[in-house]
């Protein structure tokens, strides 16, 4: 059976889960200051657990399943993003963490985002870059199996992610594919990040910098009332558009609420009351529910999701998961669709 790792390189920390035979074996998280003095750590911890069949690394804007012994200098600079004169603070931590797992001896996979899967339509993925993030792949993965003795498959699931700085969301329909998604600054409101932007302000504030895609969210508004409505109203907005597109009389099968901001703001999220007010694009309020752990696991929803998928690459016991969500059919690069 398989021993498999997954990673999650998220804002506030770098989760590692690792499985043995499908069942949680060791995990970790490196918080934001260690990995700035150390970002050789996380590999340092994998090597002194090893040997490894597969490890899902921390995949940034995503690759189509390219193992890191073969990543090109050009396919690894897509997994940041930034400009080159611009790599410091956060974006450096994570580009100097990443190449330590690039030049490791570690079996290395990084995995796709949304929009490098077949299933979702062309016309979804113009002028898009994140439609969601390996991350997001990552949490809908676990969402897919931890609701699969619940789920009929008679109809699509929406997975939404709260982070501490972008809010997602990832529709899969009832093969268990993913079909649609939005995330980061394309997405609702985030905690740090302000969603969606006008493209009017986007033109007056450049030339833009990575950290600007981290300001102007829910977190930076003073007023509670009005901060709580800034942040529920995008939220329904996305959601509700989601579910007018794919579902617009059945509703959604279940809609799976995940992401760090639970545990992060507890006070702010419980003043969301997502519970009911998402009720109206599920078939029940019953069916909004949270996303479930596996079973010993206390690191994020992505490191969990990234090990299964690790997981199924291997032939483990998620394979059928894997299959469903056709990661081995991902291509191309997430500037393709920009005209």
């Amino acid at each position: 059976m398989a021993r498999v790792a997954g990673c999650d390189p998220g804002t506030s920390s770098l989760d590692i889960l690792v499985l043995e035979n499908g069942a949680v074996a060791d995990q970790v998280r490196f918080e934001p200051d260690h990995l700035r003095t150390d970002p050789a750590a996380p590999v340092k911890w994998l090597e002194g657990r090893g040997p490894f069949d597969l490890v899902a690394g921390p995949s940034g804007y995503g690759l189509p399943l390219v193992r890191a012994a073969d990543c090109t200098d050009e396919q690894f600079d897509l997994l940041s993003l930034v400009r080159p004169g611009e790599r410091s603070g956060g974006v450096a931590s994570f580009t100097a963490v990443a190449r330590a797992f690039r030049d490791s001896k570690l079996p290395v996979v990084f995995l796709p985002a949304v929009i490098h899967l077949p299933t979702v339509p062309v016309h979804r993925k113009l002028n898009r870059i994140d439609l969601g993030t390996p991350d997001k792949l990552c949490v809908a993965a676990l969402a897919m199996d931890r609701v699969a003795e619940t789920w009929t498959r008679e109809g699509p699931i929406c997975v939404v992610e709260l982070g501490t700085a972008f809010t997602a969301a990832v529709v899969l329909d009832e093969r268990g594919a993913a079909i649609d998604g939005a995330g980061g600054t394309a997405g609702a409101v985030g905690w740090r990040s302000c969603g969606a932007w006008d493209g009017e302000v986007a033109y007056w504030r450049s030339p833009l910098k990575k950290l600007d895609l981290f300001t102007g969210g829910a977190s930076f508004i003073p007023d509670p009332d009005i901060r709580r409505d800034y942040f529920l109203e995008s939220l329904v907005k996305l959601v509700g558009g989601l579910c007018g597109l794919h579902e617009p009389q059945n509703k959604f099968e279940k809609i799976v609420l995940s992401g760090r901001l639970f545990a992060a703001e507890p006070a702010f999220v419980d003043s969301l009351h997502l519970n009911t007010v998402l009720a109206p694009f599920a078939r029940s309020a019953y069916e909004v529910v949270s996303l479930a752990s596996l079973e010993g696991a206390w690191v994020k929803e992505a490191a969990q999701g990234a090990a299964l998928i690790a997981d199924g690459l291997a032939g483990g016991r998620t394979a059928a998961l894997v299959n469903d969500l056709r990661l081995r059919d991902s291509r191309g690069t997430v500037l393709d669709w920009l005209k």
